[in-house]
Parts: C-alpha cells; structure tokens; sequence
C-alpha cells in the first residue's frame, strides 16, 4: 500500500511531507489537530468516515480561537480526505489526523502575522485501547490545564505535554490510562478520552465547564444510551470519591472508542468486570460506526 498524505496544497508522498525544524509552530505547539476515524465495512467492502463533517466543524472552530486561518471549507475539507482515503486505497479501520500550523520559520511564540498550512495524513488503526477487559485507571497527580491557561475543547498540539505527563504516570505506575482532575478536585477526563461513570443505571458524565474535549463520540454515546437503550443521562461535575463507588466506569474518544475501566487507583469497580451498560454501549457504537445500523448512516460518509 503506498501511503500519501495532503501538505500544504497537494497530495505528496508520505515521506515528502515534511517540515522544516524552523517551523514556528513545531517549537511552540501552536498547532490545532483532529482525530477522525473510518471504519472498514467487509461485507459492504466500504469504508465509512465516522462524523467527519463535525470533526471539521470543531476544528474550524478551534483555529478561530487560535488565530489559525484556514482557507478551507468543512465541505473542501471532507472532499479532500475522501480523496486521501481513496489514494492510499485503505481496506482496513484507518485513523486520520488533520492538523494546522504556523508555517512560518520565525521564532516568537505569537498568534498574529504568521501564515497557516494544513497537512493531513492517515495510519491504519485499530483498538488504541484494548476493549477485550477492563482497564486499569489511576487517578493524576497533574491536574487538568483549564480554559484560562490553554483551553482544553481546542485539541491545541501544546496543550498535550499535560496529557503525556498524565499518561506517563499512569503506565510507569502500572495502570493503562489516566483521569485527570481540575485543581478544585473534580473530575476533568482522561489523558485523551472522556470519562463516564454509572450509578443506579443512570449514566453521568462530566459537563464542558470541567475542562473537557467537547468529545464527538461522547455526544454520541449520550444519544445512544437514550435512544438505543432507555438510560437516562446526566451532565454535571464529578467527584473522584464517585469514581470509586460508580457502579460502572468508561472511557469514549474517537482513538478509545468506548472502553470500560475496572478499576480506578485501588479501588475495584463494581464486581470488577464489564458492566452490563458498558458492554451494551459498546455493542450498538460498533454497529453504528460500521454502518450496521440505518438509522446512523447519517454518522457516515462513504468512500467508495
């Protein structure tokens, strides 16, 4: 399979696209990036780009705040990654990561007088996390960044120092993932993902205003666990004393998917398996995102 990637203007080789070390954003981070994922169909032998429309909607969004002027529709955009996906003829659940820069070889960590690139390339990816069993969660010792220092819903490259610091910790001290939380003790997400818990069959998740990715596939499991399976769902903050006595906790992200955790620091949770709601979840998402489900086609866009 040769590999291409879309760089500043045109379809390249994947190894002909490259920055120079001068790049203004690759010393300050002022980059915006997407994770967007398709899903490989072998009965339909289709790919199906999952909600690509919204991730470049909120990518748009987030280079506003940024001062990055991306001469791009969400439209052009869309049609650019089909034509990406179909050049590199992918036949397998592939993830793409959009992402725009500062192109400018100058040094002055500023968002003002400096030209914007994009550059979008995709790698074949299956689980990030693996679904198979519970995940181990330690609860950070580094606390969620919040919206008056770098703002969390942007994806800002820079911003995810915090992340790997948290990650880091989490796997040098044997667990799988972290959560993170704001310095008022409430629970922000975790490294890359959002959290979820569930208690009495209510399924609760922490709103915007606790420091989090606005996540689309959290948006989307809020509608399925309505739609699809009757749960009520609440948004407000989370303490960490929650996390322990939750009936049932998850993860979602785009890269996660819905992977559920059994335990949190050393705290068991639940009976220590998959709960009932998770392993449901998870059921209908994957139907959904595989365009197994009609009624979410609308999630998808075709590309072949």
């Amino acid at each position: 399979m040769k590999r291409f990637a879309y760089f500043e203007g045109k379809f390249v080789p994947i190894e002909e696209a490259k920055v120079n070390i001068q790049t203004n954003s690759f010393h300050y981070g002022t980059a915006v990036f997407e994770g967007i994922r398709a899903y490989w169909n072998e009965e339909k032998k289709q790919l199906f780009v999952l909600f690509v429309k919204e991730h470049y909607e909120r990518m748009l969004v987030n280079c506003k705040i940024l001062n990055l002027k991306v001469n791009k529709s969400v439209e052009e955009l869309t049609q650019i990654t089909v034509e990406l996906l179909k050049k590199c003829q992918h036949r397998e659940d592939v993830y793409i990561r959009p992402i725009a820069y500062f192109s400018d070889l100058k040094i002055s960590p500023k968002l003002i007088g400096y030209k914007t690139e994009i550059a979008i390339y995709t790698v074949p990816l299956g689980d990030y996390l693996d679904l198979s069993r519970g995940l181990k969660a330690k609860t950070s010792s580094w606390h969620r960044i919040n919206d008056t220092m770098i703002p969390a819903r942007c994806k800002v490259a820079g911003a995810y120092v915090n992340s790997a610091f948290a990650k880091t910790e989490a796997l040098l001290n044997g667990y799988d993932e972290a959560i993170m939380l704001n310095p008022d003790g409430t629970v922000a997400e975790g490294s890359g993902e959002n959290v979820f818990i569930v208690k009495k069959g209510k399924l609760i998740t922490t709103p915007p205003s606790s420091n989090i990715l606005e996540g689309i596939t959290r948006s989307a499991v809020i509608t399925l666990a309505k739609e699809e399976l009757g749960v009520e769902v609440e948004e407000r903050p989370i303490l960490r004393s929650e996390l322990y006595a939750a009936d049932e906790v998850f993860y979602t992200g785009t890269a996660a998917q819905v992977a559920p955790v059994v335990q949190v620091d050393h705290v068991i949770i639940g009976n220590g398996e998959i709960g009932r709601i998770t392993k449901a979840l998870q059921e209908v998402y994957f139907k959904a995102v595989k365009g197994e489900k009609e009624k979410y086609l609308n999630w998808l866009t075709p590309v072949y």
